[in-house]
């Protein structure tokens, strides 16, 4: 490599990477692995940007005979060196398709998008119909496969060109399918579900279990979505995720591969900053792998550092759970963003409907998805059960949560937000509660899941959102900490300024409970205080030597959207 070298950002066409010469790190070992695993049809998750797509074009280059003596583009990578493998390059029939672009705003448009997906693959391989193989009848069904077939017809589709493939050239087909999943998760932000599982179960069955001209398939997809939903009858199917140890090293860049490409573009120095920012990822037993996407950015970019991989994508699946998670979510993320870790039990099988009502899938998501990383895992219990030690996965993903966090209160309300923190500074209570319910009305519908919350629950979605907020926002001048023990009890929120010479707060949240006898939110706010007192909470900030005279006490009283500070 040279200081010259083209460097393709996002480059997902393995034949355009070789004849134009650029940046490259080889990865053509997953061909030789996953040829020589043997399993029939082999699933395999990573999170996004992970090179999937680009390892997909690779092997279909590899295995296609539509790219038959094309050795120029494996010559001098790692599968040439076997001459076991340079006898089959080429020599095989293979339909690759991607749902990337199944994005609908419902079930008829994704049933409409798949179809277009499928007429493109049969355009692909119109020629073929021009053989003497095949008689009138299959070329009419082979015109048939067009955007306006019907669902049966599109869900058979690939398994009957199949058959042509085999009837053509003698061989049963490899099929890629690439981003399976894409589709499924729009499915489930959108509402529709139940129709898309129920159409894409008979396209999964047709095209990888009941296929007798499939010799061997590989689907590739961000998560792991349950068995029972799209593939109940995949019974030969090898599924491989982030946890697993096979192809570890296929999908993403090791650390020797990052370090030499940086020696290789004059980054040398920047070793150690690139570790900081994009190490993290773990596959199985491989540690130290970085996201492509992140590395080739930063050469590109000459050595600036920035959150390329997190700014990639909306993240609005994510920001949804963890915005309107509940408490228990929500104070898990600030540990994380903390620079703690936490344990779970971790399910693999994403099961989209259980996401809003079971906090282990969401993190099981955040794993999937690249967000958290396995620091440790460990056998729980007498069934020995998998207990997960996770954490952020390194400072790219850091910034994206805090930036995502400030989001929630950004635009006006983000203004609203800093001045309710000048105002808690400088003891003004009357500032504190027109700031505090002026976000509250603001954003208070933005923290609620939908699934008709009492009037307990409600607020504390918010608040704890808010301390998230604090967190982030006084990060470089206090400590804010939440539920932790302290004196007799557990306190709401501490804040606690790292230079001890400044004032420090307590908070504690209530609702106002008729059932110890609360009729106002003053009522209320006096029972927070009370408690302050007799839980001695003030004892942690006594004990780090903050005196009487600098901690500030509040209770926050909550009825509805409506807030009270005293």
């Amino acid at each position: 490599m040279t200081g010259k070298t083209i460097i393709n950002i996002g480059a997902q066409r393995f034949d355009k990477i070789r004849e134009q010469g650029a940046f490259y790190i080889d990865k053509t070992r997953f061909i030789k692995e996953w040829w020589e695993n043997g399993s029939d049809v082999t699933l395999i998750t990573r999170p996004r940007r992970f090179g999937k797509t680009l390892n997909m074009s690779m092997t279909e280059c590899f295995f296609s005979n539509k790219y038959a003596g094309r050795a120029d583009l494996f010559e001098g990578l790692e599968v040439w060196n076997d001459e076991k493998y340079r006898q089959i390059q080429g020599k095989y029939p293979v339909i690759c398709l991607s749902f990337a672009g199944i994005k609908a705003n419902s079930a008829e448009g994704l049933r409409k998008s798949f179809k277009r997906i499928i007429t493109d693959v049969y355009k692909m391989d119109k020629d073929i119909m021009r053989s003497n193989v095949f008689d009138d009848d299959d070329r009419a069904y082979f015109k048939s496969v067009n955007d306006t077939m019907d669902d049966e017809t599109a869900v058979i589709a690939i398994k009957r060109l199949g058959g042509y493939m085999e009837r053509q050239y003698g061989k049963k087909t490899i099929v890629l399918l690439d981003e399976y999943d894409t589709p499924m998760q729009e499915a489930w932000s959108r509402g529709y579900w139940g129709e898309a599982v129920s159409f894409f179960r008979g396209f999964f069955d047709n095209t990888f279990k009941t296929n007798p001209h499939l010799y061997r398939g590989i689907i590739t997809g961000i998560t792991r979505i349950s068995k029972e939903s799209v593939f109940s009858d995949l019974n030969n199917l090898d599924v491989v995720t982030t946890t697993s140890d096979e192809y570890g090293d296929s999908f993403g860049f090791t650390q020797d591969e990052v370090f030499g490409a940086l020696d290789d573009m004059g980054l040398g120095s920047e070793k150690e900053g690139v570790k900081h920012w994009y190490d993290g990822f773990t596959f199985g037993r491989h540690t130290d792998i970085y996201n492509p996407w992140s590395i080739t950015s930063f050469i590109k970019k000459c050595g600036r550092y920035a959150a390329y991989w997190a700014n990639t994508s909306s993240n609005s699946l994510i920001n949804s759970l963890i915005r309107t998670g509940n408490a228990e979510i929500k104070q898990t993320m600030e540990t994380l963003i903390c620079g703690g870790s936490f344990k779970a039990a971790i399910d693999e099988q994403i099961v989209f409907n259980q996401l809003e009502g079971n906090t282990n899938a969401v993190w099981s998501l955040l794993l999937a998805t690249g967000y958290l990383k396995v620091l440790e895992v460990e056998a729980a219990g007498e069934r020995k059960e998998e207990l997960y030690t996770l954490a952020l996965t390194n400072t790219e993903t850091l910034i994206m949560f805090e930036n995502m966090v400030s989001g929630w209160f950004g635009g006006d309300t983000g203004i609203v937000y800093n001045e309710f923190i000048n105002a808690m500074l400088c003891d003004n209570v009357r500032k504190m509660n027109t700031f505090m319910n002026h976000v509250a009305l603001n954003t208070f519908s933005s923290f609620d899941s939908g699934n008709h919350l009492s009037e307990k629950t409600e607020p504390e979605r918010f608040y704890h959102g808010f301390v998230l907020g604090m967190i982030v926002n006084l990060a470089d001048r206090y400590k804010v900490r939440s539920n932790r023990e302290s004196g007799y009890g557990r306190y709401d929120v501490m804040i606690q300024p790292i230079d001890k010479t400044k004032k420090a707060f307590i908070f504690e949240f209530k609702v106002l409970n008729a059932d110890d006898d609360e009729n106002t939110l003053e009522d209320t706010v006096a029972n927070a205080h009370r408690q302050i007192r007799e839980k001695r909470y003030e004892a942690e900030l006594i004990s780090e030597g903050f005196s009487p005279e600098q901690i500030r006490t509040y209770g926050f009283a909550f009825r509805g959207k409506e807030c009270l500070i005293g």
